[in-house]
């Protein structure tokens, strides 16, 4: 477990990344998406069924960022990639016309990581992604994000993250998306 002091009058004393029954606090982890991402109920009811089957993968684990009083902050979670998943097939031409479609292979995919805005800018995004990639066998990691300059991109480029595709369109997405990637272990600056 690791403990992020809290900062100011009205946060806890403490924010403590560790293990987290996604499963089980899917709902508490989907109001935290909702509230970073800007997403709406139905995206959500959506989004419920994707991370519950993506839960029932081989080596899918989850982090999560929990109050003193045990209120869920944040959370990450991902697995190791398979080609034969609907992101992999998303991406694979985009990251093949780039020449890097063999970061499909030997990945470690953060699928989601989101922290609420009233806990950013504290190293507990930092926190969750390099804890749930500290314990990855894969050689790199890979993930998708907005396409557009925010403080996500930046920190995953703080990471070791590099742009492999941009532009990326998923269905549905109202915005193009980048897939990037990084070596393991992520740098921990």
């Amino acid at each position: 477990m690791l403990r992020f002091p809290g900062q100011g009058p009205v946060t806890p004393d403490d924010v403590v990344i560790g293990p987290l029954d996604l499963a089980a606090r899917i709902d508490e982890a989907l109001a935290v998406q909702a509230v970073a991402f800007g997403l709406g109920s139905d995206e959500i009811a959506v989004r419920r069924q994707i991370v519950l089957r993506h839960l029932s993968y081989p080596g899918a684990r989850a982090l999560g960022a929990t109050t003193a009083d045990g209120r869920l902050v944040g959370f990450v979670y991902g697995m190791p990639n398979d080609r034969t998943h609907w992101w992999s097939t998303v991406v694979e031409p985009y990251l093949r016309s780039q020449g890097y479609d063999e970061w499909l292979d030997d990945s470690f995919v953060i699928t989601e990581l989101h922290v609420h805005p009233g806990f950013q800018n504290r190293g507990i995004g930092r926190a969750l992604i390099t804890t749930i990639t500290d314990s990855a066998t894969e050689p790199r990691s890979i993930l998708s994000a907005i396409d557009t300059e925010s403080p996500a991109r930046g920190l995953y480029r703080s990471l070791g993250y590099q742009d492999l595709a941009r532009q990326v369109l998923f269905p549905s997405a109202p915005k193009p998306y980048a897939v990037m990637g990084a070596p393991l272990p992520l740098r921990h600056r």
